[in-house]
Formats: C-alpha cells, sequence, structure tokens
C-alpha cells in the first residue's frame, strides 16, 4: 500500500471515527421512563428481543403493582396528586483515550470507536494538527510554559532556501514532528547568527 492509500485509509478511518461518535450521542440520553427501566433492569433479567418487541413493550401499558413498596434499584413512587418532578437529560460527552500498545503503534478510541495508527500515519496527523493550529487566532504562549517536557534531536538533517524577497527559509527535521520549516527575515538570520556564536 502507498502513501496516498495509506493516507486515504486514515482519513476514511477518521471520518468513521467521527460518524460514529456523532451517531451514538442520542443513545446516550434516556428520553422516555420506559427507556430509563430498560437501561437499569440487570443483563440476566433481559432477553434479546426484535425491534418490534421493543416497541410493542414500550408503548404497552405497564403491569398492576401489588403493593407500595419500593422497587429494588428504583427511586420511591411520587405521591399521589403530584406532577412527577423532570429529571435533567445528562448528556455523555465521548473521551478520548490514547494508548500505545507497542513502540511503532499508537490506538486512539473516541466513544467505543478505536483507530490504531502506524508511524507514517502519526507523521500526516501531527502534519495536519500543526496546519490547523498555526491557523488558529489563539497563538500560541509566547514564553516557554513550565514543565515543559520535550525531545530534542541533536544535528537535525537542514536544508536553506533563498526567498525572493531576501529572507531565508530553513527546514529542520525534528525525530518527532518531522521536517520543520521557519522563515527568517535577513536582521533575524544576523541575530540567529549571533546567539548561536555566543
Amino acid at each position: 500500500m502507498n502513501l496516498h492509500e495509506q493516507l486515504g485509509a486514515l482519513e476514511m478511518g477518521v471520518d468513521q471515527l467521527i460518524q460514529a461518535v456523532v451517531a451514538q450521542q442520542p443513545e446516550n440520553i434516556p428520553e422516555t421512563s420506559a427507556q430509563n427501566a430498560a437501561l437499569r433492569a440487570p443483563a440476566e433479567d433481559v432477553a434479546p428481543a426484535s425491534t418490534s418487541q421493543t416497541i410493542a413493550s414500550e408503548t404497552a401499558a405497564p403491569a398492576p403493582v401489588e403493593d407500595n413498596a419500593p422497587v429494588a434499584g428504583e427511586p420511591a413512587p411520587e405521591p399521589a396528586g403530584e406532577p412527577p418532578a423532570e429529571q435533567p437529560a445528562v448528556q455523555l460527552q465521548p473521551t478520548l483515550e490514547i494508548d500505545r500498545p507497542s513502540q511503532d503503534e499508537i490506538t486512539m478510541k473516541i466513544g467505543n470507536q478505536m483507530v490504531a495508527l502506524r508511524p507514517d500515519q502519526i507523521g500526516r496527523l501531527i502534519e495536519e494538527l500543526s496546519n490547523a493550529r498555526a491557523s488558529m487566532t489563539l497563538e500560541q504562549p509566547p514564553g516557554i510554559p513550565p514543565g515543559w517536557q520535550f525531545v530534542s534531536t541533536k544535528n537535525p538533517v537542514m536544508a536553506v532556501q533563498k526567498q525572493s524577497n531576501g529572507d531565508r527559509l530553513l527546514v529542520m527535521r525534528h525525530t518527532g514532528h518531522g521536517w520543520v520549516p521557519f522563515q527568517f527575515s535577513p536582521d533575524v538570520v544576523i541575530q540567529l547568527y549571533m546567539l548561536l556564536t555566543q
């Protein structure tokens, strides 16, 4: 599989992951008391039913109760004559989990959908995230944050290209970030030279 096919597979996998998470969000919000009761029922008491059986059971009249004793695990019934108190709907946001099962693989899980990424796919993801972050209005912090952890690349491979306006384009290869481009105006080139030779 060539690089373009791998990138296409990664993009399709990410799209499927996003669609699965969006499709699951309504399932996390119980809408009726019948659904709430079904969610609270123990797994061993619930037999698998077809869709038509599920719909029929939700619309059927509730079974009569012999006494007013609360059922284990359910709230006490409301006193007669008072409307039941409305419970706020709970929205469960999917969480992102990142794991590293091996040195050359990372898994990302959103909700219950998981994607395994190889080094080439991780590089592509880093590039896409970097491009997106660079276009955002909220800029990176101006100073180095305390406790910042990083991996430095000793003697990186680099290339320099002179631009038509006199600027210099310096591209350096970082082991984690890949090729990282920087553009310097002539006065900054002098400042950089002075910093490096101090």
